[in-house]
């Protein structure tokens, strides 16, 4: 008897062992999303503490207020009552540095009191709330000045709690600069899409101070702390000087060879070194001799769209740009590093994964280029040697031979760009393709070297030679392509995802027919076939949801149950179980479903950026899915998955 029971306990024993080896044992980060990168960004403005030199506010565009209190090594994001994280403008109290404004791009101005941990809205009588520039009086701190596109000057006098416009005789209403006299704040200077205003009491009356300035959109105004009659306007022709208070303005461009100012900058001690950021040559400096020079060693993307300079050290200075993150000289601009430690603030639109070697992912950036990961997302490079554009809007792996892959571009210099070395180099390809507008890309899985590109606006082109030369395959389809998708076991079929819904060829791209039964006439983002049955594919629309065909495309029908949100941008399905898909949506997040489409549900957890570009799985660990997110780059999960071990039963004895 005694052995009967003995036998039942071992029995039981072997069937716990046997559950917990199928269920696995959870980790830190599975079902709930991770972001470690790409980092950088677009940086709108940057500012610096007054009385703590090492803590740096940067503005971003759509990601709200980044923070780092070591002078710019690491950052922390400090959006807390942020509703508007499209920052345009920030500016700190100089007598109190834990307050702090920030002005948006249509939610008006914040103010912070505890050094940006907290925001509350600050627009009372703020009838227009696009704010391109702010202004602090440096005697009176109370009072404010808010720039509006649009509806002129705002000034508060109470830290933000009301507003009043003061706009007499200014006849531009269009404001993209304020500066104030250090030592007579009752002089302000206002700059604008039609030249400098100038007022002596505080905004209640303007003139116009354009004499000799013969570019009149004014993109930034610095004045002079010592001598403040001396004052520059940066505009899209270059730099102006002027040593009278705006009186008679010279132009003072010699040695600029990119003349589009988009912000200027004084050394505070030495007030004739003035550094100006471009759009497109970097950074330059004037140490008041004749000629500016350009100082862009270590300076990866020549769009600066902000300066600042260390009030305690001005031989260190940080500049904004656009789609690199923050860059640091602490040799008044001799040389610069990146300093973008945990700034994810990346936009990005697509990723590609490699199919062979999986911890390889490369995520495709609008403004930043192409990142490399090797450690399955843990850490990213940016890899765009070669790239004459970094608005990459596709990628595409070689399945045979990964360390081949395309980009597709958009914008000036934009196109089809190879790499042949994981993206260490990168070489444009565009012979015969007559429009540069790529949105998306497609390799044959049986014959690597025959890939498609989507353009927008001409439709498809096609490569049978990787790309070194195209020609148009377009009979039927000259509209916008969003997606392309190639039928895995029959590669002469593949779809093509447009605004007007889906469009399929059965040879190759040489014809092309329209798909939309069952399809509202919407732009359709992406595409997905069911790898194990290519006659089930699916489609994600904007504003209709999800649809799904069994038919090859002949037939749609929505699939929508427990979507809640039906701007769909993205869609995968595992491999291994295709009744697993997701779609990513814009504003919504990640969804998942377990049952061919039937239903959905969300899967957010960790994922506090919900507009989501882009999706990708792992094709040997199909748990691990990443997702690329509009400016907080990618975010990773790893999700609960079964493993079935070989187990051994004996007898007891």
């Amino acid at each position: 008897m005694m052995f009967a029971t003995t036998k039942r306990i071992s029995f039981i024993s072997f069937l716990v062992l046997l559950m917990i080896s199928q269920v696995g044992v959870a980790s830190a980060g599975e079902n709930v999303w991770t972001n470690h990168g790409p980092e950088g960004g677009i940086i709108s403005d940057l500012a610096i503490d007054p009385q703590t030199s090492g803590t740096i506010y940067a503005a971003t565009q759509n990601n709200g207020v980044f923070k780092s209190t070591n002078s710019g090594e690491s950052w922390s994001v400090i959006n807390n009552g942020l509703t508007d994280n499209n920052i345009k403008v920030l500016a700190i109290d100089p007598a109190t540095p834990a307050t702090l404004y920030a002005g948006t791009f249509s939610g008006g101005v914040f103010i912070s009191t505890d050094s940006g941990e907290n925001w509350e809205a600050v627009n009372t009588n703020l009838t227009n709330k696009n704010i391109p520039t702010l202004a602090i009086d440096p005697q009176t701190p109370t009072t404010l000045y808010a720039g509006t596109n649009g509806s002129g000057v705002f000034t508060s006098i109470n830290n933000g709690g009301s507003w009043q416009a003061i706009n007499n005789n200014l006849t531009n209403l269009y404001i993209q600069a304020l500066a104030i006299d250090p030592t007579t704040p009752t002089t302000l200077y206002a700059g604008t899409n039609g030249g400098v205003f100038k007022s002596t009491d505080s905004g209640g009356n303007w003139a116009p101070r354009n004499n000799g300035l013969t570019n009149s959109y004014i993109k930034s105004l610095a004045i002079d702390p010592t001598t403040p009659t001396t004052l520059y306007a940066g505009t899209s022709g270059g730099v102006f000087k002027s040593t009278n208070g705006g009186d008679i303005w010279t132009e003072f461009n010699t040695g600029l060879t990119n003349i589009y100012i988009t912000d200027l900058c004084i050394n505070p001690t030495t007030p004739s070194t003035l550094y100006a950021g471009t759009s497109g040559g970097g950074v330059f400096k004037h140490t008041g001799g004749s000629n500016w020079e350009a100082v862009n060693s270590g300076v990866t993307n020549l769009f600066v769209l902000t300066l600042a300079i260390n009030p305690a050290s001005s031989a260190t200075l940080y500049a904004g740009t656009n789609g690199d993150g923050v860059f640091k000289s602490t040799d008044s601009g001799a040389n610069w590093e990146a300093v973008n430690t945990d700034l994810n603030n990346t936009d990005v639109r697509c990723l590609a994964i490699d199919p062979i070697t999986p911890a390889n992912i490369f995520a495709g950036t609008n403004k930043s280029g192409v990142f490399r990961s090797t450690d399955h997302g843990l850490s990213w490079e940016a890899v765009n040697t070669g790239l004459t554009n970094k608005e990459v809007m596709a990628l595409a792996i070689d399945p045979v031979t990964p360390t081949t892959l395309y980009a597709g571009i958009v914008g000036s210099g934009g196109g089809v760009f190879r790499s042949t070395n994981s993206g260490e180099g990168w070489e444009a390809k565009n012979i015969n393709l007559t429009n540069k507008e790529i949105r998306a890309l497609a390799i044959d899985p049986a014959t690597p070297n025959t890939l498609y590109a989507g353009t927008d606006g001409t439709g498809v082109f096609k490569s049978t030679n990787s790309g070194d030369s195209w020609q148009a395959a377009n009979t039927g389809l000259s509209v916008p392509i969003y997606t392309l998708a190639i039928d895995p076991l029959t590669p002469t079929t593949l779809y093509a995802g447009t605004n007007s819904g889906v469009s399929k060829s059965t040879n190759g791209g040489e014809n092309w027919d329209s798909n939309t039964t069952g399809l509202p006439h919407s732009t359709v983002y992406a595409l997905a076939i069911d790898p194990q049955n290519p006659a089930t594919l699916y489609a994600a629309t904007m504003n209709n949801g999800v649809f799904k065909s069994t038919d090859s495309g002949d037939n749609w029908e929505e699939v929508n149950t427990g979507l809640t949100d039906t701007h769909g941008r993205a869609l995968v399905i595992d491999p291994l179980n295709p009744s697993k898909l997701y779609v990513g949506t814009y504003g919504g997040g990640v969804f998942k479903s377990t049952n061919g489409s039937d239903t959905w549900q969300t899967i957010n957890d960790g994922l506090p950026n919900l507009y989501v570009y882009s999706l990708a799985i792992d094709p040997l660990r199909t748990g691990n899915i990443y997702a690329g997110t509009y400016v907080s780059g990618v975010f990773d999960m790893q999700q609960y998955y079964i493993v079935y071990l070989p187990t051994i039963i004996r007898s007891a004895p």
